[in-house]
């Protein structure tokens, strides 16, 4: 398409040249018509007009050779347009006479060499009657020799023009091109065992760019796919105990258990007790993957500080089973959050099910705070507080933290997992840290809402 549009644009400039020349030549014999012109207007300077003295002058060979050069000829018509009078240059060439009614014309011939020329045939006239017809002619053909050698440039400039364009866009395309096939060709053979493969192109372009987006992509899948397969992992580690215990004691009931009640009694009840560890796993997976599936989950404007007081109500007589004030230190006002309520709940009571778990003597509050656009919730207790290597895999799934803890303390190791993923449902975040005068802190920072005080009340309400 652009080769095309060059060779139009030459062949268009070239006759826009050839133009611009025939312009420039039926200028300059009208000028020498014009001076012819005052000639004959001049010779009658005296006031005594004698068509024969025009004529005698205009016819002068002299005066005609002035006028004429070597591409332009000069030819004087009496008014009955039979000549009287040529330039010396034009030979035995006659230019044509002027038609009847026809004052000035341009027309084009040929001279007796073939030349092709272009004539202006003008009749001068004083009082309405004619005194002379004046034919001034210009040869075309160096206007056309200096057209070909303007179109011959214009062909070399094209062509190279054209070379170059060819040029141009086998390099465009081979450096572009080239590193989208091999682009193309990378994310072909990579699966999810080779995942490990990465371009690492060093180019500051929009290719470059593109690469190292690849490259994090990659990053961020290999992240996911070896958390995927380190939760099937530990969970198919935690599944296997329960299900081998529930086999087991499945076992003992089939040899003993019609000879030996005490052993069906102590075997049922521990499938029991596994198989609802086991639905307990199962729950907070599933509770996991609605939290991750985000956009699913139904969101509506919800007051923390009654969810928190029912949590806390609900948690305080397990508390005060182990010896452990439960207690709730409210906002007021209190912040409103946009969120799935059952999720928030069941958020809370994680933390505050953590915090019972893993103290043995003190308080555990929970406190509600409404500051700069955030809603926070804090649970700070006074157990056995946090290491500062497993602060941030506390929220890893099936992370059980302190071993000689876990082994004493029930639980699945999903809870804190849940928080996480429920707070990152939300917009939030969950961190944790150790208290300087013991035990632990867990904070949920949510996005706050601002809603007008008549919404807030009726929301609360409700």
């Amino acid at each position: 398409m652009i080769v095309v549009i060059i060779a139009i644009g030459s062949i268009t400039i070239g006759l826009a040249f050839r133009s611009l020349l025939v312009e420039q030549a039926k200028a300059g014999i009208t000028a020498t018509s014009d001076e012819i012109a005052r000639v004959a207007e001049a010779s009658n300077a005296l006031g005594f007009y004698d068509p024969a003295t025009v004529l005698d002058t205009l016819a002068n060979k002299e005066q005609l050779d002035h006028w004429a050069s070597i591409t332009q000829y000069i030819q004087i018509d009496t008014p009955q347009g039979y000549p009287i009078g040529k330039s010396s240059n034009m030979g035995d060439l006659r230019l044509g006479a002027i038609p009847a009614g026809i004052t000035q014309r341009f027309t084009f011939a040929r001279d007796t060499d073939g030349a092709p020329l272009i004539v202006l045939d003008r009749v001068l006239s004083r009082a309405g009657k004619t005194i002379v017809i004046a034919h001034v002619a210009q040869r075309l053909d160096i206007i056309d020799r200096e057209t070909r050698r303007a179109q011959t440039i214009l062909i070399y400039a094209a062509i190279v023009a054209c070379m170059a364009v060819v040029l141009a866009s086998l390099f465009i395309a081979r450096s572009l091109v080239d590193p989208i096939v091999r682009l193309t060709g990378a994310m072909e053979e990579i699966g999810s065992e080779k995942l490990d493969r990465r371009l690492r192109w060093k180019r500051s372009d929009e290719i470059g760019r593109l690469a190292a987006t690849f490259d994090a992509m990659l990053d961020r899948l290999q992240d996911a796919f070896a958390r995927e397969r380190q939760f099937i992992s530990d969970a198919s580690h935690e599944f296997k105990t329960p299900l081998t215990v529930i086999n087991a004691n499945a076992q003992m009931i089939r040899r003993w258990g019609d000879r030996d009640p005490v052993v069906r009694a102590e075997s049922l009840d521990a499938i029991v007790d596994e198989s609802a560890r086991l639905a307990a796993m199962v729950g907070g997976m599933l509770t996991l993957a609605k939290a991750d599936s985000g956009d699913q989950i139904p969101k509506e404007p919800l007051a923390l500080n009654p969810l928190v007081a029912d949590v806390v109500a609900h948690a305080r007589e397990r508390a005060a089973q182990n010896g452990l004030e439960l207690r709730a230190d409210l906002a007021l006002p209190g912040p409103y959050v946009l969120g799935d309520a059952p999720l928030i709940r069941q958020l809370i009571n994680n933390l505050v099910d953590n915090a019972v778990k893993f103290t043995e003597r003190g308080e555990i509050v929970v406190t509600v705070r409404h500051d700069a656009g955030h809603a926070r919730i804090m649970v700070s207790d006074t157990g056995i507080g946090i290491a500062p290597e497993t602060a941030e895999r506390l929220f890893d799934r099936f992370f059980r933290g302190d071993a000689s803890h876990s082994r004493t303390i029930e639980g699945t190791g999903l809870g804190l997992a849940i928080v996480r993923s429920i707070a990152r449902v939300h917009g939030g975040t969950v961190s944790a840290a150790a208290r300087p005068e013991g035990g632990s802190v867990f904070t949920i920072t949510l996005p706050a809402l601002d809603l007008p005080p008549e919404e807030a009340l009726l929301t609360e309400i409700q």
